[in-house]
């Protein structure tokens, strides 16, 4: 492992799939960067939001977003990593599975750290699941957490 990209999503269990691939990485030297995706939909609604209220009159773009992302990644980070666990956090807005495949491809990554969700077969076959999209399409060992 050279590089490693975990996805950090709003779930509590996300801090320890966070540690445990921070441990991995720091355990082989390799780089670790952590990735939080905002999908549309919540750009969409916060956007709206932002817009109710009276008064405000500040802009929310995608550029706010990806900051945002970011900044949601780099905290959870902080909270999660044991000192000397250098990390880089990256925000995007779009499809989580895209964005993931695409941010790994983009960064050069040969592992990805992802979250599973607890589903039936029937959930997983109407709903898809979005571990199971990562790891059946990355090129590439692909580590999943489930709560």
């Amino acid at each position: 492992m050279r590089r490693a990209l975990v996805v950090v999503d709003g779930q509590e269990s996300t801090k320890e799939l966070v540690r445990e691939a921070g441990e991995l990485a720091a355990g082989v030297e390799a780089e670790l960067l952590l990735l939080h995706v905002t999908s549309e939909q919540e750009f969409a609604d916060r956007e709206e939001a932002l817009a109710n209220i009276a008064g405000f009159d500040a802009t929310y773009g995608i550029e706010q977003a990806k900051e945002g992302a970011t900044q949601f990644a780099r905290e959870v980070g902080r909270e999660s990593l044991s000192d000397g666990v250098d990390f880089e956090a990256i925000g995007r807005i779009g499809n989580e599975v895209n964005e993931i495949l695409t941010a790994a491809e983009d960064r050069d990554c040969d592992h990805v750290f992802v979250q599973g969700r607890q589903r039936s077969p029937t959930g997983k076959a109407l709903f898809g699941d979005r571990a199971q999209k990562v790891a059946l399409d990355f090129e590439g060992p692909v580590t999943i957490l489930t709560a």
